[in-house]
């Protein structure tokens, strides 16, 4: 407990996972464009599935996120961390053999299934795994550099995609996949269940009264374990603090989902963006996010407390939406004290011109 050595075989499984995802990103609009609209640079149906995808995953992820989590306080952090992480091998094999129009239909939809699982599933059985070998003091602060090893694979993903041909980033990505899921078999060691009170699951079905907490462990059923839907609402009513968690959590996704694919084929369809483009713009971003992330939160968290970090996040990702929505108000405003200058210019040339 309060060991930072206690996590580094999470790190290396979380950075070798990461890595995979985030060396396929920037190469997925080029492989989508040539398998739904070749030789174009503009395809809305490329946009539309996009947009499609990110839906169907993320309400997969709300109702498979909160069982992910319980299951994990049943069978233990190790067991469910393996799921997603062998899942993820899946989708990069299948264009890494061929990226043709009807191989990448079966890739979009093994990516859309896996990806209700595995989007959000390392991450959050990762988060309970710290939580278990970390004190509430030290726990802001060991967050703080789990999301820095994943900025961290985002870098060296990006880096990596100038180096690597398409055919090869899929490979690539499948091979550290598979790196990820072996050698956290072999060297994370698991978290005990139930060691108190406070590990028990959040959630329980409405057949678990308060008289039944008293029984022991196995006069209650593993069925009994996984929440239904009305477990969860039931849960988000009873825990203000979660509610207004979930909420931020919520927006935040919704902010950050509606634009990462359409921001991209903008790029591709303006400016000719290529694979190597895109990672050199992710890159700028995450060489900083990386940097806040490893160095300045491990720092700040234990001096200005974690609601303050969470009040500073979101106020960066608001300034940094809404920079691009005022640029419409600039012109506007611009065009309404600049038209006035028009108006009495043609009106004097008007009144020269007949004089």
């Amino acid at each position: 407990m309060d060991k930072l050595g206690s996590l580094k075989h999470l790190f290396v499984t979380v950075f070798m996972s990461q890595l995979a995802t985030f060396l396929v990103t920037p190469a997925m609009p080029d492989v989508t464009m040539m398998a739904l609209c070749p030789g174009q640079d503009q395809c809305s149906l490329a946009i539309y599935l996009s947009g499609f995808q990110q839906a169907i995953i993320g309400i997969g992820l709300v109702l498979m996120m909160p069982i992910i989590g319980n299951l994990s306080d049943v069978y233990g952090r190790k067991a469910l961390l393996t799921i997603p992480v062998t899942l993820s091998i899946i989708p990069p094999v299948i264009l890494a053999y061929r990226r043709t129009k009807n191989f990448y239909y079966v890739y979009y939809v093994l990516r859309t299934l896996t990806g209700m699982i595995c989007d959000g599933g390392i991450q959050c059985v990762a988060l309970a795994y710290v939580a278990d070998n970390m004190s509430r003091a030290k726990r802001a602060s060991a967050i703080g550099i789990l999301a820095g090893v994943g900025s961290a694979a985002f870098v060296c993903g990006t880096l990596a995609d100038h180096f690597l041909s398409t055919s090869q980033i899929f490979l690539v990505a499948a091979i550290a996949s598979t790196v990820a899921a072996v050698y956290m078999q072999i060297f994370l060691e698991d978290t005990a269940c139930f060691e108190d009170s406070i590990e028990q699951p959040i959630l329980k079905s409405e057949l678990e009264n308060d008289e039944l907490d008293c029984e022991t462990e196995k006069n209650i059923k593993v069925f009994k374990k996984v929440p239904s839907l009305k477990d969860i609402i039931c849960f988000l009513k009873k825990s203000a603090t979660f509610s207004l968690a979930a909420s931020v959590a919520f927006l935040n996704s919704l902010a950050e989902g509606g634009e990462q694919a359409p921001f991209q084929y903008f790029l591709k369809a303006q400016f000719h963006f290529k694979k190597d483009n895109f990672a050199d713009v992710m890159l700028i971003a995450n060489i900083c996010s990386a940097s806040s992330q490893l160095l300045l939160m491990p720092m700040l968290a234990p001096l200005i407390g974690e609601e303050v970090l969470l009040c500073l996040g979101l106020t960066a990702g608001f300034t940094n939406y809404s920079t691009v929505n005022l640029d419409p108000l600039y012109c506007c405003i611009a065009a309404y004290f600049h038209l006035p200058c028009e108006t009495l210019s043609s009106k004097h040339c008007l009144k020269t011109n007949w004089a």
